[in-house]
């Protein structure tokens, strides 16, 4: 049986429970403050983070749900103070649409780490019409504070630029602020799917050597020859581990599944960092001597500030680094999350709102 569409001014794909399942749906969006840029919204990136929220994988999820916050589309209003960004424009959203940017976190560029913070969707929110979770960007536009708007820049096309909103700076970010940027540093991905291959972009975009450390044999032709990079060890492979033990400066881990830290960790050089940036399901098991032998570190990331977004955007736009992706209809999103559960696509869905909501 169908879900009931329901009656507002904006119109959205929406999960109605723990099934997941995506349905049309309206709700209203509330009106365009002094503050205030109402995007038309052309395209939305699916994060693996909005398949987990829609299936209440993380606990928390507040029904119905509309997902989506990699959200890129034309600027259609602006409230009297606006003064970032004009009608006509090209203009994103990421994970975050407000703060309460009074805190500590908030004066330091990094709105992801404050209590107040207010996420693109399944957040409650006081401006909303009646109180009501935020909506995200699997619909016809949004309206946003523009101090958490961002600026599209030219080179970046649309659908390239919305994968970048999550997958690209959660990426960039942690590579930023560790120092695992640097040119000629030896940078570890492990795990080749939607946030690994921007990792191993960034890492050659900044002038890294990159190793990727994968499971899958079969990933080595399309990791050296379409993404650059210029390692691949096999870690199930105990040969080439122990060959490669103390080769790289820095690892980024992007794999959710549940994995042991220390036959990496024994690839990292004295004063090694190891970022974590996947969420498996169960806590990692790790000894102490692990990090002592070789000062080592383990860090974890989530996503980035809105500054750091926007210089993302820019050194995008500036280095030609975008995402590998596959547009789809919005018609299409339950098949894009099946595929999706199973890590079948290379490397993100992109949804063409634009096109195919009608």
């Amino acid at each position: 049986m169908a879900a009931e569409v329901g009656e507002g001014n904006c119109i959205g794909y929406a999960a109605r429970d723990q099934s997941g399942f995506l349905s049309p749906f309206k709700f209203n969006r509330r009106e365009v403050g002094p503050k205030d840029v109402r995007i038309r919204i052309t395209h939305c990136g699916i994060c693996h983070s909005d398949l987990h929220q829609a299936k209440n994988e993380w606990g928390g999820s507040l029904y119905p749900m509309v997902p989506g916050h990699e959200i890129v589309g034309m600027v259609e209003a602006v409230g009297a103070e606006v003064t970032k960004i004009a009608v006509g424009q090209r203009a994103g959203i990421g994970c975050m649409v407000d703060s309460c940017r009074t805190c500590q976190a908030c004066k330091a560029h990094v709105e992801q780490f404050c209590r107040g913070c207010i996420y693109t969707y399944n957040k409650e929110d006081p401006k909303s019409p009646a109180g009501e979770p935020t909506q995200g960007g699997y619909s016809s536009y949004y309206v946003c504070d523009e101090d958490f708007v961002l600026s599209i820049p030219d080179k970046l096309s649309s659908q390239e630029a919305a994968p970048l909103l999550c997958a690209g700076i959660t990426v960039y970010s942690p590579m930023a602020f560790y120092g695992a940027n640097q040119p000629g540093m030896r940078l570890g991905v492990v795990g080749l799917g939607g946030l690994g291959h921007m990792a191993v972009k960034f890492g050659k975009a900044f002038g890294m050597e990159v190793t990727v450390l994968s499971t899958s044999p079969s990933k080595e032709k399309e990791a050296k020859d379409v993404l650059g990079a210029d390692q691949f060890i096999v870690t199930k492979d105990a040969e080439a581990m122990e060959a490669a033990a103390g080769s790289l400066d820095a690892i980024v881990d992007t794999v959710s599944a549940q994995h042991e830290l220390g036959p990496y960790l024994d690839l990292l050089t004295f004063n090694g960092k190891m970022i974590l940036i996947g969420i498996p399901p169960e806590p990692y098991k790790l000894h102490a001597t692990q990090l002592l032998m070789g000062r080592k570190t383990v860090a974890g990331t989530l996503i980035g500030g809105i500054k750091e977004t926007q210089e993302m955007l820019d050194f995008s736009a500036e280095k030609g680094v975008a995402p590998m992706i596959e547009v789809i209809g919005i018609q299409d999103l339950n098949k894009a999350y099946d595929r999706l559960a199973k890590s079948n696509v290379k490397y993100r869905f992109v949804i063409d709102v634009e096109k195919s909501l009608k």
